[in-house]
């Protein structure tokens, strides 16, 4: 039977072989048909284009001269879960790749002329609903998961040229970010922008507040416990979160639930407060009740568990696994991993496909969104099951 230590080294053999590059559901402004028609990226034009591409089953990208390439937060993902295999196995191939992927991540900041201190973006121009948003321009996101590679490297190898600039990037979520508008103290998603969304300024919280700590200062600690606060307080008295506060955001679903309670247990356990405690339990409940099925399927919706996504499945890790804890949350994440493999894998190209709808399949290969995080998520999994007491999880299942 595969398992998820298997499937996790085949995917990094191939993302090896590939150098990290790939396409992302997001990238289909990089085609270099807007050479010739640069005006048509923004609008109704470019928001058609994108979601075209990210919906297809079939991949449109190779006709549209579409390039595959490296994105950073994908970059940050792949170091992080190196970094779990080097904790596991020791091997030093494991380390020496962290590091060579952490020093591109480090040519690749956003202008620090125009930001001021160390962030990340993505490697396309991104059109949504709410804004648009030039390639290289930073969000809090990817600046988040680059930031937390870089750090956690560091503690292996003491160098302080990868915790310096992890450490720079609160400081620009802090003074580039943080928002008080509409009656709402919040860090945004990206500069300029007011939209609220509660897993990017929960995660801003966290990542400042563990800054915080580290530098004594407590003006961001104050700063990361108002947003938090903010998000608790917009907490439905059934435990579960919508997406943010824009009309169009009022749906719940899996990982960006997962997202709230993972960035909300961090921030608790930087700052050593219980203040949380509730909303974390009462959210961890209700993600657990309503966004999964009991054969351990990882619906993304709270009322529908189309279309099924590994996005959703390694998030189901992390949260599990760092919020939960139990050995009962143990059975549940190896649960949702094997379900995942027997769904979702396709041995013959050893790998995940995009996303399983109730009619069709989308078979697109996403590095960011889809291989990156599984190789994370099963590599963080794969560690805990080393250090977990096999009688207790033997108990529980």
């Amino acid at each position: 039977m595969l398992d998820s230590n298997y499937c996790k080294k085949l995917l990094l053999n191939k993302a090896k072989n590939a150098s990290y590059s790939g396409q992302d559901p997001f990238d289909g402004l990089n085609s270099k048909l807007f050479e010739l028609f640069p005006r048509f990226k923004r609008g109704v034009v470019g928001l058609v284009w994108i979601q075209l591409h990210k919906r297809l089953a079939i991949n449109l990208r190779p006709i549209c001269a579409v390039p595959k390439k490296r994105n950073p937060k994908g970059i940050g993902l792949f170091i992080l879960g190196l970094l779990e295999d080097y904790k596991t196995t020791n091997e030093k191939m494991y380390l020496d790749e962290a590091i060579k992927l952490a020093d591109w991540l480090l040519t690749q900041q956003s202008d620090k002329s125009i930001w001021q201190h160390s962030c990340w973006g993505y490697h396309f121009d991104w059109n949504a609903r709410a804004f648009f948003v030039p390639k290289g321009k930073p969000n809090v996101i990817t600046t988040i998961y680059v930031a937390q590679a870089l750090y956690a490297l560091s503690e292996i190898t003491n160098d302080k040229k990868y915790s310096e600039p992890a450490i720079d990037s609160a400081h620009f979520i802090v003074k580039t970010l943080y928002k008080e508008c509409d009656g709402r103290q919040f860090f945004g998603y990206i500069p300029g922008e007011t939209a609220f969304v509660h897993n990017a300024s929960l995660w801003g919280a966290a990542w400042v507040a563990k800054v915080a700590v580290l530098t004594n200062n407590q003006h961001y600690k104050l700063l990361a416990l108002n947003a938090a606060r903010q998000s608790v307080s917009e907490q439905g008295a059934d435990g579960s979160w919508v997406y943010g506060a824009r009309h169009h955001h009022q749906f719940i679903d899996g990982f960006h639930t997962g997202y709230n309670l993972e960035a909300l247990r961090l921030l608790s356990d930087e700052l050593q407060i219980d203040e949380f405690e509730s909303a974390i339990a009462k959210g961890l409940t209700y993600y657990k009740t309503h966004l999964f099925e009991q054969d351990g399927t990882a619906k993304y919706y709270n009322n529908n568990r189309y279309p099924l996504d590994m996005h959703s499945v390694s998030q189901a890790v992390f949260t599990l696994l760092k919020v939960g804890k139990t050995p009962g949350d143990f059975a549940m994440a190896e649960k949702v991993i094997n379900r995942a493999i027997q769904t979702l894998y396709m041995p013959k190209k050893q790998r995940f496909i995009y996303q399983k709808n109730k009619y069709f399949t989308n078979k697109v290969d996403y590095v960011r969104w889809t291989q990156a995080w599984v190789y994370y998520s099963f590599a963080y999994f794969n560690r805990q099951k080393m250090n977990s007491p096999k009688s207790a999880v033997i108990e529980q299942l």
